[in-house]
């Protein structure tokens, strides 16, 4: 027996003998496929969440044009049930028309011209409006606008005196406010 030794039979420490190798070898082989089929298994997922998140993004760009457009179609006939109401107040004002335009008696015309005002307040009462009086109230600039003062003896300092403009409330919310002289109270007081 040869006192030489073969290098293949010899272990040196920290270095891996052939058999170790072949099998380090193989387990990091096993490792790089399990590795590129996660990877692949991922990008799929990916891919799917994508896919998902696109088609929620136009599920939801689609409600939105529908609400808007919904929206929109709201808006443009939401008026329709007043101004068909509207047009008994201007079915009024045509007879009124016709009426006057013969001999007609002054006081006919303007009993006409009452009622079709009756009319036209009975519609804006059945859509939530309705006209506030003002004529001797306390100012109040929540519901007047002042035009002017004026002193009066016969009337109590910023009490109102008359009325250029009826005002208008709509379901307990201002619409218009009333247009009013306001008394400045009696001379040099």
């Amino acid at each position: 027996m040869s006192d030489e030794l073969n290098k293949e039979d010899v272990e040196i420490p920290g270095e891996a003998t052939p058999g170790e190798q072949s099998q380090a070898s193989e387990s990091a082989m096993v490792e790089e496929e399990s590795c590129e089929q996660l990877l692949a298994e991922k990008d799929e997922e990916i891919r799917q969440l994508k896919d998902r998140l696109l088609r929620l993004a136009a599920e939801s760009d689609n409600a939105r044009k529908r609400i808007e457009r919904e929206k929109a179609e709201g808006i443009a006939y939401a008026n329709e049930n007043i101004l068909r109401s509207l047009l008994a107040v201007g079915d009024s004002l045509e007879l009124a028309i016709q009426h006057s335009e013969g001999d007609v008696d002054p006081q006919a015309l303007l009993e006409g011209i009452r009622m079709t005002r009756k009319v036209f307040l009975d519609v804006l009462a059945r859509h939530g409006c309705v006209p506030f009086d003002s004529q001797g109230k306390v100012f109040d600039p929540n519901f007047h606008e002042a035009m002017l003062q004026q002193e009066s003896e016969e009337i109590a300092q910023n009490c109102i005196m008359q009325e250029y403009q009826k005002g208008y409330m709509l379901n307990d919310r201002l619409l218009r406010p009333a247009m009013v002289v306001v008394s400045k109270g009696m001379k040099g007081g």
